[in-house]
């Protein structure tokens, strides 16, 4: 059930009640400090070739709670900055990365969701990129890359 400020958005057959404007304006808020931390500019971790704007519409439940997932326990875990007022931002929206995951989580488990082969193979592909790079600059990395995240949960919902 959606509440003030929030929206329904469909993961396959998972509905899950976020608010992607509050998501958005703290990640706005912080995106330009976060991207600036990042040295490295010829590689992303979330787009093309591995698009997830090319994920099958019965993957998304799976794909979106392992993105999740990923967020949740790899990148928010490690971003931390010498700026207080950041690292807020951060937290607010790790915050509701775990809301959102844990609802995730509950359908994922009553639909019993099962990715399919092509989105397993991106997600090992923004691990392998991830994982390629020291982690706070991956981690600095994926969370200024949020708003690719962001763009594709609208998009498909």
């Amino acid at each position: 059930m959606a509440t003030v400020g929030n929206k329904i958005f469909h993961f396959g057959p998972c509905r899950v009640s976020m608010s992607m404007t509050e998501i958005r304006s703290g990640f706005n808020t912080i995106k330009a400090n976060i991207q600036a931390r990042d040295p490295i500019r010829n590689l992303s971790i979330l787009s093309y070739p591995h698009s997830l704007h090319k994920v099958k519409p019965s993957d998304r439940c799976c794909i979106s709670h392992q993105l999740c997932s990923f967020y949740v326990d790899k990148v928010f875990r490690h971003c931390r900055t010498e700026d207080s007022y950041v690292n807020r931002k951060i937290s607010s929206i790790a915050n509701s990365f775990l809301s959102i995951r844990r609802n995730l989580q509950q359908c994922h488990e009553q639909n019993k969701c099962v990715c399919g082969q092509e989105s397993l193979e991106k997600l090992k592909q923004i691990l392998v990129n991830y994982e390629g790079l020291n982690v706070t600059a991956a981690a600095m990395k994926s969370l200024g890359e949020l708003d690719i995240l962001l763009d594709w949960m609208e998009k498909e919902s």
